[in-house]
């Protein structure tokens, strides 16, 4: 990419070429064409510059996945304000702090949401009901009925249209620059400490073209929707990069649970989706490997490796056919992925590829095609970015990764001092993030730098490692490493269901039940430290009873578990 372009300009460009193309809707419903799309959001302009919303204004947005998230989104960013992403998981309290310090003066809320904003004062800040574009008050709200848009008569979606006619004459392309500031994205990170990332409108884009190469995304792929779009992972990737190339996005009306999606599936038949590793590592010990150890004759022969790849290619036939049989790109981030998981993907030949990045670089910086995937490596860098390994270990290469680029975000909104922590003088970003490139430039990701344990004589212990080892282990959901007083300590959630099936533990005492899970940590704790290099070894085992609480792309809240570092 040697021009850098807008928001604007790319969802023009794809009108001008699709117009009749569908873009946005639901499994069920009739979609959008791209024509239709562009009316509604040149009208949606129209009616915020009624309400005073003008370039730079910041507009935030609460809402479930649904077609109108898409156009207030481009709405928002076509006039030159700048949207503010909110997760539908953030706490009410967090939601209004991000309203108020990112000073919105609009907030598109969902009817199913609104409660966390009904009860604070956010007095002067206007209220759309994104359901319908019609303005909210708490009273209305109250009792159920909604009060007329935006105090301009707009009585429907109808007035949409009516709206669109006075703004799409204006050269509202030109209110735009690629580096001008397209939205400001609240993190949710593991430190417990959400932070306004700022990302142009050249970073967005750079990174929805990019993501869409790698997966040679055109105008007849078909895209589901299952992870938030208030993270820029679904938003660059799963909204502006279909769009960019004039292909369509389906959205569930419920939460993506194996009742509603593998219907979803079936119907959609999508060719490219987005998935966070822990769905992908959940199907496969749920669904997968039991049935491929549901007798000790393939319990024996899965222990044999030639006949384990002939199973899993088996498998991986009938779990394709699930998701409808016409996926060429199963796109995997947000986290590590489980060695064991990954090779069942390889074996099973799923068109899977790996991405690496942050909210801080939009969110993309490595991918591999599908074809040119490499076990355990997140791909090479993107074309058009430059990537190094900061201060390496001699023995490993091992170092914080840094990125420069057009991804790369402007700063944090309004911490300057922070913003200079991460960022050097001449565009570097640290990361925070461990890894070390192989001499064709694939980038492997060892963990964060601020996770990373110092061994008894001064070794370096990546947690992420450790976890990995233990999360083959067949009882293991999912685990947490950390130091406490010197020594290594595991959290692990273990699979209960699975448990019960194997054991019938719903049918004994609990003291025997007790009994059993402290013998199984035992054994977990054995062939875990038969695996990894003495100074990893875990000094003991602990039983997680409930689910890690975690963020939007399924890592574990790492500070809410760890005692002592």
């Amino acid at each position: 990419m040697n021009t850098f372009k807008t928001i604007p300009e790319i969802f023009h460009e794809s009108v001008e070429k699709f117009p009749s193309r569908p873009v946005l809707g639901y499994v069920d419903d009739q979609p959008l064409t791209y024509s239709q799309l562009s009316e509604k959001v040149m009208g949606l302009c129209a009616i915020l510059e009624e309400a005073g919303i003008k370039k730079g204004d910041k507009v935030a947005i609460l809402s479930e996945n649904c077609p109108h998230w898409g156009i207030a989104f481009f709405a928002v960013t076509t006039m030159g304000a700048v949207a503010v992403p909110i997760l539908t998981q953030f706490h009410p309290n967090a939601v209004v702090h991000i309203i108020r310090h990112s000073e919105a003066r609009a907030v598109f809320v969902s009817k199913g949401l609104f409660s966390k904003v009904a009860e604070s004062d956010l007095e002067g800040i206007k209220i759309i009901l994104i359901d319908d574009f019609s303005e909210a008050d708490k009273e209305s709200m109250g009792r159920k009925r909604i009060k007329s848009a935006l105090n301009t008569g707009l009585k429907s979606l109808d007035r949409l249209k009516q709206a669109a006619y006075k703004f799409a004459g204006r050269e509202h392309l030109d209110l735009v620059s690629p580096d001008d500031l397209a939205a400001i994205v609240y993190t949710s990170g593991t430190t417990g400490h959400s932070k306004g990332v700022m990302l142009a409108h050249k970073s967005l884009v750079y990174d929805a073209e990019m993501a869409g190469r790698l997966v040679d995304a055109g105008p007849k792929d078909r895209f589901l929707s299952i992870l938030p779009l208030a993270h820029t992972y679904e938003c660059s990737l799963g909204l502006m990069a279909p769009v960019l190339v004039g292909a369509s996005v389906s959205y569930l009306k419920e939460a993506p649970t194996p009742r509603i999606l593998l219907p979803a599936m079936e119907k959609v038949r999508p060719t490219i989706m987005l998935m966070v590793p822990l769905v992908i590592e959940k199907i496969f010990k749920n669904k997968v490997l039991p049935q491929l150890n549901k007798n000790r004759l393939m319990r024996g022969l899965y222990g044999f490796t030639p006949a384990r790849k002939k199973m899993h290619q088996l498998a991986g036939k009938k779990l394709m056919a699930s998701f409808g049989g016409e996926m060429k790109g199963l796109c995997i981030g947000g986290a590590a992925l489980c060695p064991e998981a990954e090779r069942f993907l390889r074996d099973a030949g799923v068109p899977y590829s790996v991405g690496y990045g942050l909210t801080e670089t939009a969110p993309l910086v490595a991918g591999a095609r599908p074809s040119e995937t490499r076990f355990s490596s997140t791909g090479p860098p993107l074309e058009g970015l430059e990537l190094k390994i900061n201060n390496p270990d001699p023995k490993t290469g091992i170092g914080e990764i840094m990125v420069k680029g057009p991804n790369v975000m402007q700063g944090y909104y309004k911490a300057p001092e922070i913003t200079s922590q991460v960022l050097t003088d001449d565009g570097w970003l640290h990361t925070g993030d461990l890894g070390k490139l192989d001499k064709e430039n694939y980038v492997y990701v060892k963990g964060r730098l601020k996770n990373v344990i110092v061994g008894p004589s001064g070794e370096n212990i990546y947690p992420e490692e450790v976890e990995a080892v233990i999360n083959q282990f067949d009882y293991v959901l999912e685990s947490l490493v950390y130091s406490v007083q010197g020594k290594l300590v595991a959290r692990v959630h273990l699979n209960y269901e699975k448990l019960d099936q194997d054991f019938g533990l719903k049918n004994i005492s609990e003291s025997e039940f007790l009994s059993r899970i402290k013998k199984l940590l035992e054994e977990l704790k054995a062939d875990v430290n038969s695996k990894v290099s003495d100074f990893s070894r875990l000094n003991k085992i602990i039983e997680q009873t409930e689910p890690f609480e975690k963020t939007p792309t399924q890592k574990i809240k790492r500070y809410l578990y760890i005692e002592d570092i």
